[in-house]
């Protein structure tokens, strides 16, 4: 199973990603879209969509979290990270528009970045999240890398 991870839109969903996320088994998007037609391109995309609501997705009719099973894996999805995660397996979030893997006690934190607002020196990225049965998750970092006139 390919799952696309995305956050951090931000009103910007940028073309050269397209094709690669129309290939997703599903979509995940861990919030701050900004605007009904951001979510609304991304469900066009194709994929089946689950989506959490960011701290900047006023009037958007989204969760504030998600808790999904998939191969016989947890995987809690938010925007903003708990200081301390804990009860699930995985913990996928956005806010910080930095990629991240790391193991916070017994729970994997990762974060794809900004597909669309990069700041704090990262780049714009997306993830794909690989599932395998029986076989740990893949978490693999896509940069976006087609800029238009010189700007992300």
């Amino acid at each position: 199973m390919n799952i696309a991870v995305i956050a951090d839109t931000h009103g910007k969903l940028p073309e050269a990603t397209h094709p690669a996320l129309q290939t997703a088994d599903e979509i995940w998007h861990l919030g701050d879209f900004c605007d009904a037609s951001t979510l609304k391109a991304v469900r066009r995309l194709g994929p089946p969509v689950f989506a959490v609501l960011g701290n900047n997705d006023y009037g958007l009719d989204l969760p504030a979290q998600l808790t999904l099973e998939r191969l016989g894996l947890t995987f809690r999805l938010l925007h903003i990270p708990p200081p301390h995660p804990s009860g699930v397996p995985f913990l996928l979030h956005g806010h910080t528009h930095v990629p991240r893997d790391e193991m916070v006690g017994g729970t994997r934190v990762l974060n794809p970045g900004t597909i669309g607002k990069p700041n704090k020196g990262a780049p714009p990225s997306w993830a794909w999240l690989r599932l395998e049965p029986g076989q740990s998750p893949i978490w693999e970092i896509i940069p976006v890398t087609a800029k238009k006139n010189g700007r992300w």
